[in-house]
């Protein structure tokens, strides 16, 4: 079944350096953007990050320093990139807890806001384990019944995400075929922010959900300890992180 759109959305997987957001960089971006026409664009970029490929990604990506040491560095694409991005949805496979996140705080160190609290985001691993709790590898053979060759290249695992989703709207007649639908179905946490520092509760209402505060508004926070705010601006978190902060500062001020 094809999915029903409204406007583009795009499907996206990345491979880094690590797994540290704000400390790691994207070494490979591989999207695909569909149109509600249907009409599809397709690409595969590659980053030198500047800094080092840890061991640990390189023997699940099979990217090397030296494979990327002669390309374009992720700010020279930046604009480029934030214009085939701008106005559409986003899709991937883990995607609300990693690549979205790395994404936003990437362009963000470029100056660029990816304006993400405007977007759908559909996370079809967390569909994925709702209904079957299996991994993409396993998904594919189970929706698609075919193997998927060359796992952990950004391209299959894009494309294979995309027809993933495509079999689960055939398999399964309550999951309705819009992308408003699909994105809140695949959430498990309800974020404020990307990084799921801030999560609202059953009744809507941002609670911190971390260290000596988890488990409490923000709201009462903010008013009890003017300094957590400061703690958290000086820390080490991300850009999308420290900006819902501020504007839930703001919302709450004099309250």
């Amino acid at each position: 079944m094809k999915l029903k759109l409204e406007r583009p959305i795009i499907f996206f997987d990345l491979e880094t350096t690590g797994l540290t957001i704000g400390k790691d960089h994207i070494v490979e971006l591989c999207y695909i953007r569909l149109e509600p026409n249907g009409n599809e664009r397709a690409e595969t970029l590659r980053f030198n990050p500047g800094i080092h490929i840890s061991k640990e990604s390189t023997d699940v990506h099979g990217i090397t320093d030296s494979d990327v040491r002669d390309c374009p560095k992720f700010a020279d694409k930046a604009e480029e990139l934030a214009k085939v991005f701008e106005g559409c949805d986003l899709a991937g496979y883990n995607s609300n807890r990693f690549d979205v996140p790395m994404l936003v705080e990437e362009f963000a160190l470029c100056g660029i806001d990816m304006h993400v609290t405007e977007k759908r985001l559909v996370d079809v691993q967390n569909i994925f384990h709702k209904m079957e709790q299996r991994t993409l590898v396993a998904a594919y053979k189970f929706y698609c019944g075919k193997n998927l060759e060359n796992a952990h290249s950004a391209l299959a695992d894009t494309r294979a995400t995309l027809e993933v989703l495509e079999a689960q709207l055939d398999r399964y007649p309550e999951l309705q075929n819009d992308v408003n639908f699909l994105a809140d179905f695949s959430q498990i946490f309800r974020g404020v922010d990307l990084a799921l520092r801030f999560v609202y509760d059953e009744n809507n209402v941002e609670i911190i959900n971390f260290g000596k505060y988890k488990g409490q508004a923000v709201k009462d926070v903010l008013k009890k300890d003017p300094n957590f705010k400061h703690w958290m601006l000086q820390g080490d978190f991300t850009h999308n992180t420290k900006q819902t902060l501020e504007r839930l500062a703001l919302k709450y001020a004099g309250k």
